[in-house]
């Protein structure tokens, strides 16, 4: 696998895991960095750089944008994000991944595209839905903003500087993991302890 193919494997996965945060901010910027000269699309897919296709994504952003900040609104918008970031991840893969066996190139758009965008999402959506029941629904603002933000960082990375968010991708996933691990290591620390004996 020469360099070129693994740059633009990196740049897909990273484009995949932005749509993990938000769906349509990736795309369009993939759209207007296409359209600036800064990004390279495969074959079949210059429609996302195409002017309907920009109308349609900016729209489509502004309004998910908005969403995410109606308390409760947004943990019902979550069960069609989900699937929707899946989607969006293996468009975003396969748009970047070109001159490779079409095996491949789709293998890594729908296992590593979408199985990167849907680890994301999900991430978010428990995230979401703790801020909820924990907050009322008061701090899930602070977490839409925060996740639009790094969804426009991490598409900014991937097309700019796509072998460092690989690194800020394969970092998440390693801390994400770790926390999950302690997480259940503590819980069964909890769970084994029995009641004291009574003497």
């Amino acid at each position: 696998m020469n360099y070129e193919i693994a740059l633009s494997i990196a740049t897909g996965l990273g484009l995949a895991a932005a749509c993990g945060f938000r769906v349509f901010a990736p795309l369009l910027a993939m759209g207007a960095a296409t359209r600036a000269g800064y990004l390279d699309l495969s074959s079949g897919f210059e429609w996302i750089g195409s002017t309907p296709a920009l109308i349609a994504l900016g729209t489509a952003t502004g309004l998910e944008i908005l969403a995410y900040y109606v308390p409760w609104v947004d943990n019902v918008l979550d069960t069609v994000a989900t699937p929707a970031a899946v989607v969006a991840g293996v468009v975003a893969t396969g748009s970047q991944v070109a001159d490779v066996d079409p095996w491949l190139r789709w293998g890594t758009a729908v296992i590593g595209g979408g199985g990167v965008a849907a680890g994301v999402q999900a991430t978010t959506v428990l995230t979401r839905q703790v801020s909820s029941f924990a907050t009322g629904g008061l701090a899930n603002p602070l977490l839409s903003t925060a996740e639009i933000g790094a969804s426009l960082v991490m598409a900014v990375l991937a097309v700019v500087v796509p072998l460092v968010a690989l690194l800020v991708l394969t970092a998440g996933v390693f801390l994400l993991l770790r926390l999950v691990f302690r997480r259940r290591a503590s819980e069964a620390t909890a769970g084994g302890a029995g009641p004291v004996p009574t003497s």
